[in-house]
């Protein structure tokens, strides 16, 4: 079976892909350099690089030195507000780590490669659900980024050969149902994760950003993803590609949308009690709606979701009250 290198390979989506491809029977092997990732994310079986993709020497060595046929790319700063209070270090880290990566695969004949992209790359768009060809409009440095990296791909291939799918991803919630990895940054932005924080007395409560949007409750909607559904995806799209596909570029999403006050309702049915919440201003550039349209993903790859929003929740609430059983720096599953 192929060997896979899996880049941000101790973050949330990295852990769970390593976890979908080891039981798939590949040979994975690890690259972060754990800025925020953890490094008991990763199995301890596999081989595990701490590193920075856009390491232009280490990259050539690690392509020259394993036997590498494909990459999964998760690497990279995903925090929105973040990109906007400092974009050069979101184009350093993730537009040119992204060109040092591919560099290096190139130059070692690599030509296969899934790409972790965003919803970010439509920015606020007048139709939806979002078609894939839909323009392409992004309102912050974070999924300029993302852009740049799919446009660096679409002409790699192009001119050398190397064929791609790249994933856009809508909102990722959710963690693996058997507990064995799940999101464990302290500080998040998802709404999912923040809610189950609450939940469990990490937070003091949930701030609502704007309940006047043109919505059915008046809060903003997305497309909500269960991480596993997710990697199921990055599977199906490496199969694609291993038997002789072409690239492509396709949604990554449930197709419908949920409001925020419908994910508030979400967490009150798992824990049986009241969610602490808080109304607050408008946040900028916060669309009232975002929703994938995903039946080219399906169609092509024969992807189907197999988890609600009510399995996202309790999966996600599972992970966060193991994280808070379990000492700093242990694995939460691995907790007593």
């Amino acid at each position: 079976m192929n060997t896979i290198l899996v880049t941000g390979a101790a973050g949330f989506i990295g852990s769970h892909a390593i976890l979908a491809l080891l039981e798939a029977g590949y040979t994975v092997i690890a690259i972060d350099d754990l800025s925020t990732g953890q490094r008991w994310a990763v199995p301890p079986e596999i081989t595990f690089i701490q590193g920075d993709v856009g390491d232009a020497a280490l990259m050539r060595d690690i392509f020259a030195k394993l036997p590498i046929d494909a990459v999964m790319h998760f690497a990279g700063s995903i925090e929105v507000g973040e990109s906007v209070s400092h974009p050069l270090a979101y184009y350093r880290n993730n537009t040119g780590g992204s060109l040092t990566l591919i560099e290096a695969a190139i130059a070692a004949g690599i030509e296969r490669m899934v790409f972790s992209s965003t919803a970010a790359v439509y920015g606020e768009p007048e139709v939806q659900p979002i078609l894939e060809d839909a323009a392409t409009k992004p309102i912050n440095p974070y999924g300029w980024t993302k852009l740049m990296t799919e446009q660096m791909l679409r002409d790699v291939s192009a001119a050398h050969g190397l064929n791609y799918v790249v994933l856009r991803y809508f909102n990722v919630s959710g963690a693996d149902p058997k507990g064995r990895a799940g999101e464990s940054i302290k500080k998040p932005s998802h709404l999912i994760k923040r809610a189950v924080q609450v939940a469990v007395g990490v937070l003091p409560e949930l701030g609502i950003y704007g309940e006047d949007y043109p919505t059915r409750d008046g809060t903003c909607v997305r497309d909500y993803i269960h991480v596993s559904d997710l990697v199921d995806a990055h599977l199906l799209a490496l199969k694609h590609l291993e038997g002789g596909g072409k690239s492509l570029t396709l949604n990554c999403g449930h197709g419908e949308g949920i409001s925020i006050r419908e994910v508030v309702r979400a967490v009150e049915r798992a824990t049986g009690r009241p969610l602490p919440v808080k109304s607050a201003p408008r946040r900028p550039g916060d669309p009232p709606t975002l929703i994938a349209a995903a039946d080219r993903i399906k169609a092509l790859l024969g992807w189907q979701p197999r988890h609600d929003l009510d399995a996202m929740v309790m999966s996600a609430l599972a992970w966060e009250r193991q994280l808070a059983a379990a000492p700093d720096g242990v694995h939460p599953a691995t907790n007593g």
